[in-house]
């Protein structure tokens, strides 16, 4: 088995074979973000002349890391390669002085995860909604205008250069109240993030977002944390299909509590990102 790497663009094709044998729904584009956002905190294992195994870590500033796209080759599973991934990357976050890791794990990486310190937060719903025409609604969104303390008071820690790199694919705002941006993937549209001081705002961003892609089905990740979210999915049609849990670590000693507001967040920026 191969040396644990850095991933680099050339890798995508690779990368995308492993996300496609797990059904998720990112594009080349998707990992292409990722590489942008941490260049130096997306790892791969190879075997057999492939990319077997991937891992990601997002660092959002010194308080909070995010570790997805921990993929593995279904021939190479049982082979330890997620588990030298993970912990190869709570190394690098170690060294970046990073106090707190999250992620949203699968029934499947659960188990793994605990061995590795991290415990259960909240759960985490996929929600889906097939392709129909939305309700009509007068168009409040506007031109995305970034609102970091707004963010930062939802999510708990500073996530402006994801918000950036997330603004140039499709984004909306209004403003003072909520912004939502979305981009799409090789299964379904992805709305999200978005936050909203109150559900009004929401659900008209969502309408914006459905608007344009009446014709694919959207994926929507909700915490159910916020019930307000909830109701707005069921009332547009949305079905739950997935239930992940949301799971964090203290890579710091005595690191101080994110302050987060999961009523604010009416949806998720991507198991990928938080």
């Amino acid at each position: 088995m191969g040396e644990v790497r850095l991933l680099t663009p050339q890798d995508i094709p690779g990368a995308m074979r492993l996300k496609d044998a797990a059904g998720w729904n990112q594009t080349p584009a998707d990992w292409r973000n990722v590489m942008t956002l941490a260049p130096d905190g997306c790892f791969g294992m190879e075997s057999d002349g492939a990319l077997r195994a991937t891992a990601t870590a997002v660092c959002y500033g010194r308080e909070l890391a995010w570790i997805g796209m921990v993929l593995t080759d279904p021939a190479y599973r049982g082979r330890g390669l997620a588990r030298s991934l993970v912990e190869h990357a709570l190394g690098y976050l170690s060294t970046r002085g990073v106090q707190w890791v999250k992620l949203d794990a699968t029934d499947m990486g659960h188990a793994l995860y605990e061995r590795l310190g991290f415990r259960d937060e909240s759960v985490i719903e996929r929600w889906i909604r097939p392709p129909v025409a939305a309700q009509p609604l007068s168009p409040r969104p506007t031109a995305y205008e970034s609102d970091e303390v707004l963010d930062r008071q939802a999510f708990g820690a500073d996530r402006a250069a994801l918000l950036q790199l997330l603004a140039g694919i499709e984004s909306a705002s209004i403003a003072g109240e909520a912004f939502a941006m979305g981009r799409p993937g090789s299964n379904a549209a992805y709305f999200g993030p978005c936050v909203a001081r109150s559900s009004g705002p929401a659900r008209d961003l969502l309408t914006w977002f459905i608007e344009q892609h009446r014709h694919e089905s959207v994926y929507w990740d909700i915490l159910p944390a916020n019930p307000e979210a909830v109701a707005i999915a069921r009332e547009f049609g949305f079905e739950r299909v997935r239930k992940l849990m949301r799971m964090t670590a203290e890579a710091g000693k005595n690191s101080p509590a994110l302050a987060k507001r999961d009523e604010l967040v009416f949806a998720t920026a991507g198991f990928e990102y938080g």
